[in-house]
């Protein structure tokens, strides 16, 4: 009985949002607003309705009503463009042309499919002589015109996070027309936002031959081979982008940003400043100088780029976390009130007012405001977490499949085998467990260079997982028990000569994905003489700081206490496994015994590296180098104990993230003072 209720329900709502539809289409909007507020009535909530009310209001002159219905529609979906074009119009209308530029850029940057916005833009940017961005509107608008209404419905679908409706209208319609480019992108995108990063590339790789002029489609290209980290196809597509369109900035910045992640930031920087010589408010691209001048410890440098955006754009929310993320910076008063104000604005993306969170709470607590501090946390890594498809259960699957498959008679079967290199050290472990420092450290040898994060393991684990297109676990770590000797030799060959281009000179280099410590067993069978060092940190100052961390991307099990925990815990778990099934392979470091005895700690790993110790790795603060983690400028710094016990403060908070842990790791004080 309750679900014929809900079925005529529903019934009823689609045919009274029909015939609204309908008078909105016809210019009834008298007639159309008397129904929308009746549905709206009993769904104060529903989008369509909200949009349709808001349109019918502008129309009907009532602005302040038009703004409410908006304002209540960002509050449901607040990286919704059609919202923020609406916005523009009714600024328009309203006689206020500044504010709908902000709005209809707002739109575009969320949903490029809006023709009525980029055709706004376009006369603005004529009649404001801004000729690229004139040139740039009008491309889109041609582009847009040229497309089948469904692709266009498509589009709009797919920007408003209706995955699965706009998955299937695209495939229906490539199966009709299988070699049509834009339907092929749209498809790589849905492939993209649901992580099937494998079925994106192969998409766009297509596009891409048979339209190779196509700019924006080469750009997409180029995206999701860096997001695969294959870097160095991606400088080949920026590059060609370059030649191409030598006037176009944006692939400019895009080539400066490929060359910072090859390591030559000098280089970056250069191409950013020619960039910034022809517009010099381009605030995005003096952010990126900042993280080049940060990269290469020009801190009061990077202070000043990311200033000088902030100041452009103020909602900009990423200079503001770029220069909380220094850790070393303090924010004015002045600051931390322009930064409450822009997190209450509804017509502020996601992305942004997650950049603002992070960036308050480390100002609130630098203030020693910890209650509005945790407050800010949590309102960030909400945003996070629901935009991400983290699993606990997934994961503690997935390092439980390596527990299972790779036990002592796995690798007895096996036998040796692999790549004879002394080549890497492995520095692995959890984010903000003090494997930068420990890099830091041992890059100040001179025989290591340090590297960054390097992908390749990630990736050849990947290449083992077989069919697996769709996100399941695949066949591996089990496709590794097929795995011939010449495989293995071939695969610890392709690791050393895909990363020569981060080395320099010295003998050995580290690597220090700290993601690694879920393919030990990978990393033995195919470079069976690798030294491994495991870095690990308390669990409530790891955990905690991990939480406190937006990191730039992966690492989803941060965004939740209850998922930081229950990472740690397995983390424990399999490395336990690691050292029980290969004894002597892994050296385990803690971070504070780092703190505590430096030099012996140095001596410790330079021993277990077959390395003579040298006096530069007790100064490691004083080697210039490059450093792209969260922990750049720490690592600039001697050693000091300014981490320790820094979840204290926010104790009363952090129950979920004791609960979640194995309270065995736990002093008992310290649970005891979360507890009490």
């Amino acid at each position: 009985m309750e679900k014929d209720k809900l079925n005529i329900e529903e019934t009823t709502l689609a045919v009274d949002l029909s015939e609204a539809t309908d008078a909105v289409k016809n210019g009834s909007f008298e007639h159309a607003l008397s129904l929308l507020k009746i549905i709206l009535k009993e769904h104060p909530d529903h989008i369509d309705s909200l949009y349709l009310a808001a349109v019918s209001s502008r129309y009907l002159k009532k602005f302040e009503a038009s703004k409410n219905y908006i304002e209540r529609l960002l509050i449901t979906v607040p990286d919704m463009g059609r919202a923020y074009q609406e916005l523009g119009h009714l600024n328009r209308d309203m006689g206020d042309e500044e504010q709908a530029v902000v709005h209809y850029r707002q739109a575009c940057e969320l949903n490029p499919a809006l023709i009525a916005g980029w055709n706004f833009l376009y006369q603005y940017f004529l009649k404001n002589n801004n000729k690229p961005a004139a040139e740039h509107a009008f491309e889109q608008i041609n582009k847009l015109k040229s497309l089948p209404s469904v692709l266009l419905y498509i589009d709009q679908i797919l920007n408003e996070g209706r995955l699965g409706m706009a998955e299937a209208k695209c495939r229906a319609f490539l199966k009709e027309n299988p070699t049509h480019t834009y339907a092929m992108s749209l498809l790589s995108e849905i492939a993209n936002r649901l992580g099937y990063f494998d079925d994106a590339e192969f998409l766009l790789e297509k596009a891409v031959e048979f339209q190779p002029d196509d700019g924006d489609l080469r750009m997409k290209y180029a995206s999701i081979l860096r997001k695969k980290q294959k870097f160095a196809k991606t400088m080949e597509q920026v590059n060609i982008l370059c030649d191409k369109y030598p006037e176009n900035l944006n692939y400019q910045a895009q080539k400066a940003s490929e060359i910072m992640q090859n390591g030559d930031h000098e280089e970056a920087i250069s191409i950013l400043d020619d960039i910034l010589a022809k517009n010099p408010y381009n605030f995005s691209t003096l952010t990126s100088k900042g993280h080049a001048q940060k990269t290469l410890g020009r801190t009061n440098e990077a202070i000043k780029s990311y200033q000088s955006a902030y100041k452009i754009k103020p909602d900009h929310g990423e200079a503001f976390f770029s220069l909380a993320n220094l850790k070393t910076y303090s924010f004015t008063n002045n600051e931390l009130e322009s930064m409450r104000k822009q997190v209450e604005r509804i017509d502020l993306s996601l992305r942004d007012k997650a950049y603002f969170h992070f960036a308050l709470a480390q100002g609130c607590e630098a203030k020693g405001e910890y209650d509005e501090a945790f407050f800010h946390l949590e309102k960030g890594n909400k945003i996070k977490n629901d935009q991400s498809q983290y699993s606990i259960e997934r994961m503690e699957k997935e390092l439980q499949a390596q527990i299972d498959i790779c036990d002592e008679i796995f690798f007895r079967d096996l036998g040796t085998g692999g790549y004879n290199t002394k080549d890497p050290i492995f520095i692995l472990g959890l984010p903000r467990a003090g494997s930068t420092l420990i890099e830091q450290i041992l890059a100040s040898h001179s025989k290591i260079d340090g590297t960054l994060e390097l992908p390749n393991i990630l990736s050849t684990a990947q290449s083992l997982r077989g069919d697996d297109i769709y996100g399941k676990l695949g066949n591996y770590p089990k496709s590794m028990e097929s795995l011939t000797p010449e495989q293995r030799e071939s695969l610890g060959k392709a690791y050393i000569e895909d990363t020569q281009m981060h080395r320099k000179e010295a003998p050995m280099f580290t690597d220090k994905m700290p993601n690694n410590f879920r393919h030990i067993g990978l990393i033995h069978l195919i470079m069976p003489n690798a030294k491994i060092i495991d870095a690990r940190r308390y669990p409530l100052d790891c955990c905690f700081s991990m939480f406190k961390q937006l990191f730039a991307q992966g690492q989803e099990f941060s965004y939740g206490l209850a998922e930081a925990g229950s990472y740690y815990k397995s983390y424990v778990k399999l490395m336990d496994h690691w050292n029980r099934v290969l004894p002597n392979k892994i050296l385990r470091v803690n971070n504070e015994d780092v703190i505590e005895d430096l030099e012996g700690q140095v001596r410790r790993m330079l021993e277990f590296l077959e390395l003579p110790f040298e006096e530069s790795c007790i100064s490691f603060h004083e080697t210039e180098r490059s450093v792209r983690t969260a922990s750049s400028e720490q690592v600039r710094k001697p050693i000091n104990k300014e981490g320790m016990e820094r979840w204290k403060p926010y104790a009363k908070n952090l129950k979920p993230l004791l609960n979640a842990l194995d309270t065995d790791l736990i002093k008992p004080e310290d649970i005891a003072y979360i507890n009490k």
